[in-house]
């Protein structure tokens, strides 16, 4: 009687193989670049120049300068609105150059 399924000798054959190297490839490449894209900063700004934030890759916020004319103790809300849009920004810069990162790995395939 012949056994079900499987591969003759237990091996798989070669176009398997292959694409198990090329899954385990990519795989080390992605690995690396998303290690390389953490290392990268993005900056964002608002109002004008008065507000600017950079975060890194890895999406952690690692300074925030601002500028004099920004600072009003009667107008909070107009430096809180400008430190968000900042952060805001930087963030969307670090989530495209990851998107393009991985469209370049995968070649447009959804993951």
């Amino acid at each position: 009687m012949a056994k079900r399924g499987g591969f003759p000798g237990g091996a798989m054959p070669g176009n398997m193989a292959n694409l198990m190297k090329q899954a385990q490839r990519m795989q080390r490449q992605m690995e690396e670049g998303q290690k390389a894209l953490e290392t990268q900063e993005f900056t964002g700004t608002a109002g004008g120049g008065a507000v600017s934030v950079k975060v890194n890759g890895g999406r952690e916020l690692l300074e925030i300068k601002l500028k004099e004319e920004i600072v009003d103790p009667d107008d909070i809300e107009t430096l809180q609105d400008a430190i968000m849009a900042a952060v805001n920004e930087a963030m969307r810069k670090a989530d495209e150059a990851s998107a393009a990162l991985m469209n370049g790995m995968t070649g447009g395939l959804p993951f």
